[in-house]
This record gives structure tokens, C-alpha cells and sequence, in this order.
């Protein structure tokens, strides 16, 4: 299915790269998207949209997967829409235009992919595992956030890259003790976390 779309994803990445947009990493979206496939994934919730990328490359995956997404950016929202409507996903891929933090939702998912702010990684989590299923996963991008995680937080020049930095780093840490999920942190990408609910 991915094979007929394959030059409106290839624009699309290009309208990234030009425009400066982060969207996922080649061996990011082969890891989410293999995931999916994997454990029979059917209705998603994605935190940052940005232009609907991983939404759809996430809706490409099986006929009858669901995802809905929440961006706050409004130029980025309404580039989403144009390319959800490319691929003739309107009816299975819901976009909401609002800050996540402002938003609640009734449904259920099996997976939560969280790809937005960095700083209110914890926040996300908190606020949307409730709407996980028993068997859920959530997966969280940029756990390495360009190697700077790494980094001895001294050597980075920028104040506000020193602050993301530590946002992340309390993030991990918030993940590894958080009882309730095992997590597993994946050398892809630019750092890929998967937590499970523990049974």
C-alpha cells in the first residue's frame, strides 16, 4: 500500500527538510511502523502531528487502523490536513487542533506515541495513559534528543537546549522508576522508549 504513495511521502519529507520541520528518522519510522505491524496495533494516539507524517506512515500500516493526533501549531495542522487528504485517509487518521495538555479524550488506544514538546514528556504520559488499553504500549521519540542526552550538560552552550536536555533526562528517569511500566530504551533513531504496562 505504502508502494503507490511512495512520491507523496517523498515530498513530504522534502517540505520537512526545507521547511526545518523535525519529523521521524528513516530507522525511527521502520522501528514504529514494524512495531505496529507486530503486535496488531489498531488505534493510536499520537501527540504532535507536525505536517501528519508519522500518522500516516502509522495509518499505512493496516486497512483498518485509527489514529487519532493532536498538533497545536496551526500552519503545521493545516499542512497535516492537506497531506492526510493526499493518501485519502480523512476517515481513519482525526486530527485536533489544540494544545494536548488542553485536551481529553473518552476512547481507548492500544498504542500512545508521544512525538511533541519534550518538556511535557511526564506531563503526556500522566495525562493520556489512562486512555490505554490493559495490553498498551507507549512509545516516546527523541529520548537522545541528538546526542545531547549524553552530554555533559555543561558543554552545551544554550540555555534553553540545557533545559530541554534536563527535561528529558527526568523524563528517563521518571520512566525507569515508574512501577506501573516496564521500559526498554532503543538505540534508534534518535533514541526510541517503548513502555508496556505491566500485567
Amino acid at each position: 500500500m505504502v508502494g503507490e504513495y511512495h512520491q507523496y511521502i517523498r515530498e513530504i519529507k522534502e517540505y520537512a527538510k526545507n521547511e526545518k520541520i523535525p519529523i521521524m528518522q528513516e530507522e525511527g519510522i521502520d522501528f514504529l511502523t514494524t512495531f505496529i505491524i507486530k503486535h496488531q496495533i489498531r488505534n493510536i494516539l499520537e501527540i504532535g502531528t507536525a505536517i501528519g507524517y508519522s500518522a500516516i506512515m502509522m495509518a499505512l500500516c493496516h486497512p483498518t487502523i485509527k489514529v487519532t493526533s493532536i498538533e497545536r501549531d496551526e500552519a503545521r495542522y493545516l499542512e497535516a490536513l492537506k497531506n492526510i487528504k493526499k493518501f485519502h485517509l480523512e476517515d481513519r487518521i482525526t486530527l485536533i487542533f489544540k494544545d494536548a495538555l488542553d485536551v481529553k479524550l473518552d476512547g481507548e488506544f492500544d498504542l500512545i506515541f508521544i512525538d511533541a514538546a519534550k518538556a511535557q514528556d511526564i506531563k503526556f504520559f500522566q495525562l493520556f495513559t489512562r486512555n490505554l488499553t490493559p495490553n498498551g504500549y507507549v512509545i516516546t521519540d527523541n529520548m537522545y534528543f541528538h546526542g545531547l542526552v549524553e552530554k555533559n550538560e555543561k558543554e552545551i552552550k544554550s540555555h534553553n537546549l540545557r533545559g530541554l536536555v534536563k527535561k528529558i533526562k527526568e523524563y528517563i528517569t521518571f520512566l525507569n522508576t515508574n512501577t506501573e511500566y516496564n521500559t526498554t530504551i532503543y538505540r534508534i533513531g534518535d533514541g526510541i522508549a517503548v513502555s508496556e504496562k505491566k500485567q
